[in-house]
């Protein structure tokens, strides 16, 4: 199969190719922006893979795309790219709407018109799979969980955002024909996460003894899966799944965000113990709260467990070890963010919206 990814050298996006490229042997081109949060370095082992070619292109630019388009030929595009911290989103909305609303427009009118001049064998097997987040269906109380049928209400621009390229890709299926799959995950983590994120944030900032932020009273809940587990879905629904149909993957793992901290503290006690056997725990700092932030999210992942036969490997207790270790083993990757893209400040105050 030939895959165009967009975003393919971002967390997921990465993890998503060395997936396809080494254990499927697909063919790939990575169509990518390298922003910020990009990481060359998680495709250094697919970077010489003769299946491998990687597009520094941005998603917005009609005429690169249709181009990319035209000469690889793909046989399906797995869209992920797109801007994903919802505190930056709260700082910058505007990039937020250029690149997952337009960005995602962009891709979709390109894909429908390469998809019409194909022959009909080959407009029946393609497939457009847009990857999205729990984040648009809102908050929940302290029951239930989303379901692909729950009812979009986002809170961040973040979300909102994303809900919209949702509700884009859906449309061109449903309007044009477009044989689109919608997936939706919880929260990810794993290698190769950008260090603004909680889990790598907190490992990085506690190997420093930096005091560790903790938003609020740290109760907010989420669900959290392994990216492997992720990206191991998101290629299940790309080759089982149901046109049009969308599929919800999580992993069976609610912690509150000061029971994660916490963990990694644990963690960190039994593995790298800080001098004097003081407890990282000691670490923590509670902060004001992010603005708007959401209670609850939990994922009901029955319909991807049933129609793809899917599941996730990693208990949350297997797959923070072996992020902690990750991200012990990879200091000079995360210190060359530190001294140049990142420095771990916080962000998302709502002081200002600069390019909104």
């Amino acid at each position: 199969m030939r895959i165009i990814v967009t975003g393919g050298a971002g967390f997921i996006g990465s993890a998503f190719v060395r997936l396809v490229v080494r254990e499927h042997g697909h063919e790939v081109v990575n169509l990518d922006k390298l922003t910020y949060a990009a990481s060359p370095d998680a495709l250094e082992e697919v970077g010489r893979d003769r299946r491998y070619r990687l597009l520094r292109a941005d998603i917005c630019d009609r005429a690169a795309v249709a181009e990319a388009i035209a000469a690889f030929a793909p046989d399906a595009v797995v869209h992920l790219a797109a801007e994903s911290h919802v505190d930056r989103s709260i700082d910058g909305p505007g990039a937020f709407v250029t690149t997952n609303v337009v960005g995602t427009y962009v891709m979709l009118d390109a894909v429908l018109a390469y998809w019409r001049g194909l022959t009909a064998p080959r407009r029946e097997v393609f497939r457009f799979v847009h990857v999205s987040t729990d984040e648009v269906y809102g908050s929940l109380g302290a029951e239930g969980r989303f379901t692909e049928a729950s009812r979009y209400d986002p809170n961040s621009p973040y979300a909102a955002s994303k809900a919209a390229a949702d509700h884009l890709a859906r449309a061109w299926h449903r309007t044009y024909g477009l044989p689109v799959i919608v997936t939706n995950c919880s929260n990810n983590y794993g290698p190769y996460q950008f260090p603004e994120k909680l889990i790598p944030l907190t490992i990085i900032k506690a190997m420093a003894a930096e005091a560790l932020p903790v938003y609020g009273t740290g109760q907010n809940v989420r669900d959290w899966i392994h990216v492997l587990d992720h990206v191991q879905g998101i290629h299940a629904a790309l080759t089982r799944g149901r046109v049009g149909e969308g599929y919800n993957f999580g992993g069976a793992s609610e912690r509150t965000n000061l029971e994660v901290v916490k963990a990694i503290c644990a963690r960190l006690d039994e593995v790298r113990p800080r001098p004097g056997g003081e407890p990282h725990e000691r670490l923590i700092n509670f902060v004001d709260d992010r603005p708007g932030h959401d209670a609850r999210y939990a994922i009901d992942d029955a319909k991807a467990r049933a129609e793809l036969g899917w599941a996730p490997r990693e208990t949350f207790e297997s797959g923070l070890a072996a992020t902690v270790g990750w991200y012990l083993e990879h200091r000079p990757w995360w210190e060359a963010i530190r001294d140049g893209r990142y420095t771990g400040d916080r962000l998302g105050l709502a002081r200002e919206a600069a390019g909104a």
